[in-house]
């Protein structure tokens, strides 16, 4: 046998690399509550979530869309160093709406079940970075078609909380095959590892912390939030410890040694896939030293205590 590679079709190229350090914390707040977003972009959130959905009762759609293009528009949210806002839609008219205002960073699509409706959305709102939520489980047999559908995909997640509901899910490792599904599409299709859904009880911390750590074993990285108190919990429970972060610079100071496969002194064998996850352990390491938030900290008031998908 020669050493040429057995063909294969090229893997996705996936959308550009982020830049700077991975988000870790993604907080949902109502887009009725224009007061309480905009305390929620100095909590410390790596990402504000506006919600435009479950969040906001039927007779507020239209008073949330409109704040929110309010906020959008607005050159402060607008400017390189803010912090970045997803906003999760309703349907087609939010869409539409707020798609060329400049604070927008991405659209989240929920209940997504097919990758025509991420083409559809595409189309509409084309130059839109797009993160589809996956609610059911159709969505999850269809995950890498999601993840891979369109280069204006940016990342994918799941919606828990609809999922629960729709596979008669109770407990959390009743999760691990879907949480685990997701994590293996996203890679395939060459998307960073997702983060997992909101964890609902907002006064349950060690429940959230037990939760962040199986979540983070099956691979996902960093996790939703739906109250900034869970913040400092979720950005510990992603961040490496000081022995990951010890081997992670002992692999990549070896790497810049030894080109290709390398053993370390240990007896540890390494190669390229094992160098680039302990670039990111290090990429990971150099947020914030206290374990709390990237951004600052603070409370935000009011936040409804209710869980989100």
């Amino acid at each position: 046998m020669t050493g040429r590679p057995i063909p294969a079709p090229p893997l996705p190229e996936g959308p550009p690399p982020p830049v700077g350090r991975p988000p870790l914390t993604w907080l949902y707040v109502p887009g009725d509550r224009p007061e309480v977003v905009a305390k929620a972009l100095g909590s410390g959130a790596d990402v504000v979530i506006v919600d435009l959905e479950d969040a906001v009762a039927p007779d507020r759609k239209e008073y949330a869309r409109s704040a929110t293009a309010e906020l959008l528009g607005d050159q402060v949210t607008a400017a390189p160093d803010a912090v970045p806002v997803h906003v999760r839609v309703h349907g087609e008219d939010d869409i539409r709406a707020l798609a060329d205002l400049p604070g927008l960073t991405a659209f989240r699509l929920p209940k997504i079940t097919h990758a025509v409706s991420v083409h559809h959305v595409a189309a509409v709102a084309p130059g839109v970075a797009l993160y589809p939520l996956l609610e059911s489980a159709l969505a999850i047999e269809h995950a890498y078609s999601i993840a891979s559908a369109h280069h204006a995909v940016r990342g994918i997640a799941l919606g828990e909380a609809d999922l629960r509901a729709d596979l008669g899910v109770r407990e959390d490792a009743g999760l691990d095959w879907p949480r685990s599904r997701v994590v293996v599409a996203a890679r395939a299709a060459a998307l960073p590892p997702p983060a997992q859904s909101v964890f609902p009880d907002v006064r349950d911390l060690d429940g959230l912390w037990t939760s962040c750590g199986r979540g983070r074993l099956l691979g996902m990285l960093g996790r939703a939030a739906i109250h900034p108190r869970q913040l400092p919990v979720i950005e510990r429970a992603f961040r490496p410890t000081a022995e990951e972060i010890e081997a992670a610079e002992e692999i990549v100071a070896a790497s810049a040694v030894e080109a290709g496969a390398l053993a370390l002194p240990d007896g540890r064998f390494v190669d390229a896939a094992v160098v680039a996850s302990a670039r990111r352990t290090i990429a990971l390491a150099g947020r914030g030293r206290d374990g709390g938030p990237a951004r600052g900290a603070g409370g935000v008031g009011g936040l409804p205590e209710g869980g989100r998908g």
